[in-house]
Parts: structure tokens; sequence; C-alpha cells
């Protein structure tokens, strides 16, 4: 059984990783279910995990970008700014308790919904972008806005965002792809920082399930990054965007799940107890 955990986590790892190094995004969003469903972490755990890994795989994907000179300040600074108080207030609100694990689970649910219709609706959106040389007035705005709803999510949900980020900084800001990706990686691992830091929680009990999840990510980062130039951006966004709808609907059936109360349960066994019991006397 945990040679089995340890194998899918090992998996998972070098999925995300070669996602973040193909597309610069996305990878994360796979992470929070695979620790909540696949290794039954609490989510407590699993959302400072899942932001130290991401934050950490983020890192190690984003040096070729640097080289290449793929990075892009300006869009990075009206995104980045007011994503990372988003992330501060979303992870102050986990750590006040004012949002439950349940709804913690469905907002994950939720983002990786959206997530999917963006990746589908992102290569409509790049043609008309590129066309233009200079993005409209009110599109600073509107990139500011999902930096926002960006950290948001990194705060709450324990996801970097980079899913979000990509056709924000693609649609909003012009950006080709390459400069989007780039981008992407650095503001992912800085908001993640943030949100660790807002919720003040460290993992220290499950930290050994990073070394299975970085081993895995090393090497599928390595393994996107000569395969990138090969691949089609098309088909790896339509199997992505098939993950996350199973993603979401596992994560949706677990946030169902632990809605339940365990009071509820002991409740029904002992009605049922109780009634067995007074059928016997009678």
């Amino acid at each position: 059984m945990v040679l089995t955990s340890l194998a899918l986590l090992a998996a998972g790892g070098a999925l995300i990783g070669f996602l973040l190094s193909v597309l610069g995004a996305g990878g994360s969003i796979l992470l929070l279910p695979l620790l909540v469903s696949g290794a039954a972490l609490p989510t407590r755990e699993a959302v400072p995990l899942s932001l130290l890994v991401v934050m950490l795989l983020a890192l190690a994907n984003l040096g070729p970008y640097l080289r290449r000179g793929q990075f892009a300040p300006r869009p990075a600074l009206i995104l980045g700014i007011p994503a990372l108080a988003g992330s501060w207030i979303g992870g102050s609100w986990v750590k006040a308790g004012y949002v439950p694990e349940p709804i913690q689970l469905a907002v994950f649910a939720i983002a990786a919904l959206v997530a999917s219709w963006l990746l589908n609706h992102r290569a409509q959106g790049q043609t008309g972008s590129a066309s233009a040389d200079e993005p409209p007035k009110a599109q600073p705005l509107l990139l500011a806005l999902q930096g926002v709803v960006v950290g948001l999510l990194t705060g709450i949900a324990g996801v970097g965002g980079g899913f979000a980020i990509v056709p924000a900084l693609v649609l909003l800001a012009g950006l080709p792809m390459a400069l989007a990706s780039g981008t992407s990686l650095l503001l992912i691992a800085v908001n993640a920082l943030v949100a660790l830091a807002a919720q003040g929680h460290w993992p220290a009990a499950s930290l050994p399930l990073m070394l299975p999840l970085l081993g895995g990510g090393a090497i599928g980062a390595l393994l996107g990054q000569r395969l990138a130039p090969q691949l089609s951006d098309r088909r790896l966004r339509q199997g992505f965007s098939l993950l996350l709808i199973g993603s979401a609907l596992l994560t949706g059936a677990e946030a169902w799940r632990r809605h339940q109360p365990p009071e509820a349960s002991r409740l029904t066994a002992w009605d049922t107890g109780a009634s067995s019991a007074h059928r016997w006397h009678n």
C-alpha cells in the first residue's frame, strides 16, 4: 500500500513537472486531488504541502525561460502585486478558519472546471491578441483584477494559478505564449510562497511525501523541456483539459463526502444498533 502511494505520487509529480515545463501552467492544479484523494491527507496538510511543491517545481522550470529572456516585467507587476495581496488574504482566511475544508475543495473543483474552459478557448484569444500591437487601455485594470482572483485561489485552494495567469497574460497583456509561460512560472512561485506564509502552517508531518513528488517532477520537467519543441500546444491543452475535468469531479466528490459531519454517521450507526436491540427485545 505504501509503495503504491509512493508510485502514485511520483507519477503525479512527473506529470506536474512535465506540464509546468511545457505550458508554464496547469500542473499544480492536479496536485491537491493527488494529495487529498491519493495520499489521504487532510486539507490542512495538503494545501500547504501543495503550495511548497508548486513553488519549488515552478522555480526549477523557470531557468530555461530566464536564459532565453522570456519574461515580461511590466505585466508581471500589474498582475503579480494584486495576486500577492489576494494570496495573503486567501491564506489568512484559511488560517482564521473562515473557509471550511469542504469549501476549500469545492473552490478547487470550480477552479479546475474554469481552467478547463480557459484552456479550450485560449487559442482563439491568442490569435486575436497577436494581431494587436498594444493592449487596450482597459486591459491593465482587468489584468490586475485577474491577479486578485488568482491570488485568492492560491491562498484558499493551494493552486499556483498558472491556468488563469497564462490566459490572462496572453489575452489581456498581448504576450506571446512562450513569454507568458515564463512570466507565469515566476508569479506562481511568488504567489505560493506568500500564501504559504499567510496560512502559517508548516506541514512537517507530510514533508517526506515531497521526495517522490519532487523526484518525479524533476524527471517530468527534463522530459518536457526536451519534447516541448515537438509537441502540439493544441493537443496538450485538450489532454490537460480532460485531466482537469477528472480532477474537478474527483475533488467535488471528496468535498461532498467531507461535508457530511462525522456525528451524522455515528448517529446513524447508533440508531441502527438501537433499532436492532429493540427488535431483539420484542
